[in-house]
């Protein structure tokens, strides 16, 4: 017997399906009499559980309810169907007698995990046949088991971190297959060319549009999809393609969950268990590339059904999962807040100036203030280079030899007089100590960029490149050929400089030491200059067989140092000159002493200071990534800044060739530390050396390879000798004048910035102490006793120089084992800096960006196992990673909103890609907001 139990054809009842179709349809079943289906209505049935019910067909929508014999109740439970034009779905299971009334919350989960959305009818005849049975298979499993009582959980859906996980589980993402549905149409086009219209199962990731990267998911996404349609085979054509894409760029957030569900549960039976709780984490950890929790994927599934699978009942069902990314101790993402979204929400896109005046006005200031250090040096220097060259045309315009070569020799001697001035200019950005003392001892650093020491080294090179071209040119295609071409009457007054006879061909010229010199110096300097340039100091020029070991820093480093013979030739070249007889005259030694002296000492100090006694190798750590760090004694004396670099010898790699790394230790630390990526051929044979004596680490010790320092009675291993020599003054030392620095380092650029961090926070310890000391004297009437403190000095000395009162440190980092670099400084960092100075932010780009359904188990997983045990899975500090690439706009956004009418220090070491996107954003916030950003970078 059928019976109507409710009627709902105008009401939703909190349904989470969508209606997309209209038919009416019968039902046919092995109940007594027809059923009719009326549109949105809800229906009740019963069903003997012992017997088989065998389901024939369903042809339309409807709400239905039967019931049988009221003998036999006890026999029978009452099950309401929620039964739409595209879904079927159980709303309760009661008895036959009406007992139960409450809803059991898992057939309803039941019910939600036989939902179906699709826009395709045939498909929705097709599957509902099968689901129906479902329903039957799960109800004899229900009544095979003991009812247990589970209160049903309410889903607050309008917490803030809901209403950002609401937003996740994305399976198409900006980049991935962002045009839609004809982009992948065209795709499956060109791919199905050949194949009669049939897409296989190895073809559907490129189809759709997601990276090779993600193949395994993807294949698993296809997998599911293809499950929840009963398709067998490996090939799809057009119109199941369609489907598969629809429900994957479906944006409600309970179909994506459906989906992720149908991917962990393979074998379909609306459970997950350990073990596919297993599969998706390294799947999810290999789409990442996130090996250390592929590693651990046992224990962390087993973390997951201990925090969800509360009845351990073995497996999890689709609630459980929507309360975990719904309801997991996650904060809002990013370091974003409500305040960053409500407050300067514009986009800082500079307005369009219609009038052509003003807007080149605006443009010629901004750029003045952010340059005017740099443009009066190099002002001044272009007046110099100027003057110079017009004081030498004009005498020589007025001298005997302009009637025979007319303004060449204007020209040529011209270019020489810039030439002999910028070959004694260029050694000046190259005296690192004098620079740093400049830096530290005086307030020149106010006025002059001594940060763009080696910029400016570069642009007079160019200077010497184009006073060369000119001088050479100017002799060889125009006073030569007009000197051998003169009149015994014209060449008449050139006979004290060129001899009586005259020149009869350019042998003659190129045979004197003024041509030999000339031309050595000239090939010389191209070769110089070539091994200089980017792309071979950076090996971004591939050579064939046998010329690979002309790229490289160390051709660079070798190369650079024929300067020696360069500058020796020069003075040779400036005594013996055509024209120019009398002494005084020949200013080339002028010019040069004074830098060459400069340099020499320079060279001798660097020598002297760096081989009286090698450090001792204290701790030698070979980490993933190919970074080598060392830690070194302090020599005594040595004192240094946070952010300063020094340089690095290893005879057993080149006894002669000096690399600058900067210092990870911090100032009040009793040692010295670098970090070394291998990154060229020396990093390369220096971690071989290294490596050598290193073995696989014991215990609790960091890294892949290491060796220790056992005392002078230990068994100590045979380390290679090292050198060093500095410390030598860099941009990210000045973070201490501001009172808010953002510190941003890019793979290993985060070696200066550790410093800082490092150094911040001994810094606040060593005033919090000193202010505990006084605050106790004070207490007891006494006078605070002086040079009672640590090796910083007074609380008042610190302050003097220290006042910073806030950073934020970014870590941006592709691979995941690159935060094993410094594990042991975050956790010391996030131990020690009890008054929060210090916000870190460890970025991973490899991970897909936070919403993606490829990195959404990795962010659970992170929430969990940070709530529970105090670590992140991806970077295994206490700090909590991000996932892709920070929105460094957001970044300026949140800093410039939380310290106003600031001045900020932006102090960034890395990729040369990045600093114009910081610069220009500091640029931007300093112009349209009250925070001014002084942007630094770090170069080397």
């Amino acid at each position: 017997m059928i019976k109507e139990m409710q009627n709902m054809g105008t009401e939703d009842h909190h349904s989470d399906t969508e209606s997309v179709g209209s038919e009416r349809a019968s039902y046919s079943g092995p109940f007594s009499g027809p059923l009719v289906l009326n549109k949105r209505a809800r229906k009740s049935a019963r069903f003997n559980i012992p017997g088989e019910t065998m389901m024939n067909s369903i042809n339309g929508t409807g709400r239905s309810s039967a019931t049988n014999n009221e003998d036999d109740d006890e026999a029978y439970v009452e099950i309401t169907l929620d039964v739409r034009e595209d879904s079927v779905a159980v709303h309760s299971v009661k008895t036959a007698g009406g007992v139960a009334d409450h809803e059991d919350p898992e057939v309803t989960l039941l019910a939600r995990t036989l939902e179906k959305k699709s826009s395709f009818g045939s498909s929705i005849m097709r599957n509902a046949s099968s689901r129906i049975k479902q329903v039957s298979q799960e109800l004899k499993r229900l009544a095979s088991i003991n009812k247990r009582s589970v209160p049903v959980r309410r889903l607050d859906r309008t917490k803030s971190a809901a209403a950002y996980a609401l937003k996740g589980l994305k399976f198409i993402s900006k980049t991935d297959g962002g045009a839609g549905w004809a982009a992948v149409e065209k795709r499956f086009d060109t791919l199905t060319a050949s194949t009669n219209g049939l897409l296989h199962r190895s073809q559907f990731t490129e189809c759709i549009g997601m990276n090779k990267e993600s193949k395994e998911f993807a294949l698993e996404l296809f997998d599911a999809l293809a499950r929840r349609r009963h398709i067998k085979t490996d090939s799809l054509n057009k119109h199941e393609l369609q489907e598969f894409w629809e429900q994957i760029s479906d944006q409600s957030f309970d179909s994506r969950l459906q989906t992720f569900f149908d991917m962990v549960d393979k074998d379909a039976d609306g459970r997950i268990t350990e073990e596919e709780v297993k599969e998706i984490i390294s799947l999810s950890a290999s789409a990442n590339k996130l090996t250390n929790i592929q590693k651990q994927a046992e224990e962390y599934a087993a973390l997951i059904m201990e925090e969800l699978d509360l009845d351990n009942l073995g497996y999890i069902m689709i609630e459980d999962l929507e309360m975990l990314l719904l309801q997991a101790p996650q904060t809002v993402r990013g370091g974003e807040s409500r305040i960053l979204s409500q407050m300067l929400s514009q986009k800082l896109i500079a307005t369009r100036e219609t009038n052509p005046v003003k807007r080149s006005y605006n443009t010629t200031k901004y750029f003045f203030l952010d340059n005017w250090q740099r443009i009066w040096v190099f002002t001044l220097w272009l007046g110099i280079l100027l003057g110079l060259f017009t004081y030498k045309f004009v005498q020589y315009r007025n001298k005997a030899a302009y009637e025979v070569m007319g303004y060449c020799v204007c020209t040529a001697k011209g270019a020489a007089e810039t030439l002999k001035f910028n070959m004694a200019l260029i050694l000046l950005p190259v005296c690192r100590n004098t620079i740093t003392w400049l830096r530290n001892k005086t307030k020149l650093g106010v006025v002059v960029p001594f940060d763009d020491n080696l910029n400016f080294h570069k642009v007079i090179a160019v200077g010497i490149a184009i006073g060369t071209a000119l001088h050479v040119i100017a002799h060889l295609a125009c006073d030569f050929p007009r000197l051998l071409r003169a009149s015994e009457e014209a060449y008449e007054p050139m006979e004290p400089f060129f001899g009586k006879e005259q020149p009869e061909s350019y042998w003659w010229f190129v045979k004197g030491i003024e041509g030999v010199t000339g031309i050595i110096m000239v090939v010389l300097m191209i070769i110089a200059f070539t091994f200089a340039s980017p792309w071979f100091r950076r090996n971004r020029i591939k050579l064939p067989w046998p010329f690979t070991g002309l790229t490289g820093f160390n051709m660079f480093w070798y190369t650079h140092h024929l300067f020696i013979i360069v500058y020796t030739l020069l003075i040779v070249h400036g005594i013996k000159l055509y024209l120019t007889k009398e002494w005084y005259k020949k200013t080339t030694w002028m010019y040069l002493a004074v830098p060459v002296a400069l340099y020499a000492c320079e060279r001798l100090t660097r020598a002297l200071r760096s081989s009286i006694k090698p450090v001792k190798i204290l701790k030698v750590a070979v980490y993933p990534g190919n970074v080598l760090s060392l830690h070194m004694s302090k020599p005594q004396g040595f004192r240094y800044k946070s952010g300063q670099y020094m340089f690095v010898n290893c005879s057993a790699v080149s006894p002669f060739e000096w690399h600058p790394f900067s210092i990870t230790s911090a100032p009040g630390e009793n040692y010295l530390s670098v970090h070394i990526r291998t990154l060229g051929d020396w990093t390369r044979q220096l971690k071989t050396v290294f490596s050598e004596v290193c073995q696989p680490p014991t215990g609790d010790k960091s890294g892949l390879l290491r060796a220790d320092f056992h005392g002078a009675g230990g068994n100590n291993p045979p380390f290679p000798r090292v050198l060093i020599d500095g410390p030598y003054g860099a941009p990210a030392q000045d973070y201490k004048k501001y009172e808010v620095v953002l510190l941003v380092g890019l793979g290993i650029g985060a070696t200066p910035m550790i410093s800082i961090v490092k150094d911040i926070v001994n810094n606040m310890k060593a005033i919090q102490e000193e202010d505990d000391l006084e605050a106790s004297y004070n207490s007891l009437g006494m006078e605070t006793p002086k040079n009672d403190h640590s090796n910083n000095g007074s609380s008042s000395n610190i302050r003097k120089g220290f006042k910073t009162k806030r950073a934020y440190f970014y870590w941006v980092t592709r691979e995941q084992g690159s935060f094993d670099w410094f594990k042991g400084v975050m956790n010391e960092v996030a131990e020690m800096d009890t008054q929060q100075v210090i916000e870190l932010h460890n970025y991973c780009t490899s991970v897909y960006e936070e919403g993606d359904a490829r990195s959404a188990l990795i962010a659970m997983l992170q929430d969990l196992n940070h709530a529970k045990n105090g670590v992140d899975v991806v970077s295994g500090t206490r700090v909590k990673s991000h996932f892709a690439k920070p929105n460094w706009r957001n970044v300026y956004k949140r800093i410039a909103l939380n310290h106003k009418d600031s001045r900020v220090g932006v102090f960034y070491c890395g990729a040369p890609a990045l600093t114009k996107d910081l610069r220009q954003l500091a640029s931007d916030f300093s112009r349209k907001t009250s925070t001014k950003f002084d942007f630094h970078k770090e170069n080397f």
